[in-house]
């Protein structure tokens, strides 16, 4: 397992009987984790600094309990950057830590290529990869299906003094075969589907069903040089060595490095939060 170490703003402090315990900055949030299925050794919910606890509903969803004073966001930061919190609905906050393992490896890719990168980041969320890329010297496309969250990763781009990443508020398949037909091509991609989605015209998506040929379809606006493919997953249950598989076929076995990726614990535990596999050139 790859875990985040480079945190200072950010650690889980405590995890048990399916929730995990965290601070970020000067709050702290208690939030349910689907991995957590072992008993804590306390009783999360009474730990005395805690600002707010995501309460699951029997019918589905939830919402947050606010117990401190909290405001709508903040800022917290990671290396040199600065990226915003927000808690929303179903228990997200705009960040993924255990994703620095990956912002890390992206950069010194980039640094170390020593020649212009084209990145594609798809499904980009709040966009915090893009920032990342953008920051070490990378053009950047960023495409996310939410306009609000393309709205928030602008803001989380701005933060950091980063003004040239394109947007584009669409759905990732439409704009793959767009970008077939127009010839364009990128370097570098990033992806980071959902287990489950609708398309804005309607098609579902589900991870298990529409995976491989869509990074099939991705290898049509890959470049002649190119320097990275980065896949990410959270459905609950798919091992690394699946996407190391779906990399293998679609782009070749060498130099494919697939891990789960997760975080150091204050209680001494590591706790998965997810599979990544990365296919790396040698340029």
């Amino acid at each position: 397992m790859k875990y985040a170490t480079s945190w200072k703003d950010y650690s889980v402090i405590a995890t048990g009987d399916g929730e995990k315990l965290e601070r970020w900055g000067e709050y702290y949030l208690l939030r349910p984790d689907p991995q957590v299925i072992w008993h804590g050794k306390q009783d999360l919910a009474s730990y005395p600094k805690l600002s707010a606890h995501y309460l699951r509903s029997s019918s589905g969803g939830g919402q947050w309990k606010m117990l401190k004073k909290l405001p709508e966001s903040w800022l917290i930061g990671w290396k040199d950057f600065k990226f915003i919190v927000k808690p929303m609905g179903f228990k997200h906050t705009g960040i993924f830590p255990e994703q620095a393992v990956n912002w890390e490896e992206m950069t010194k890719l980039i640094k170390e290529s020593k020649r212009p990168i084209r990145v594609l980041n798809l499904f980009a969320y709040t966009g915090l990869a893009s920032v990342v890329c953008a920051k070490a010297g990378a053009e950047v496309t960023h495409v996310d299906a939410s306009k609000g969250m393309v709205e928030r990763a602008k803001e989380n781009a701005s933060l950091n003094g980063i003004s040239t990443i394109r947007y584009i508020v669409d759905d990732c398949q439409k704009f793959i075969e767009r970008e077939i037909r127009r010839g364009k091509t990128y370097d570098a991609i990033i992806m980071d589907p959902p287990s489950y989605g609708r398309g804005t015209n309607g098609a579902m998506w589900k991870l298990e069903d529409n995976l491989f040929d869509f990074v099939t379809m991705t290898k049509k606006v890959l470049s002649d040089k190119p320097l990275f493919v980065l896949i990410s997953s959270y459905t609950t249950g798919l091992a690394p060595s699946v996407l190391k598989n779906i990399l293998t076929l679609v782009f070749g076995k060498d130099n494919i490095d697939a891990d789960e990726i997760g975080l150091p614990c204050e209680d001494g535990l590591v706790l998965p939060c997810g599979a990544r596999g990365l296919k790396v050139w040698k340029n």
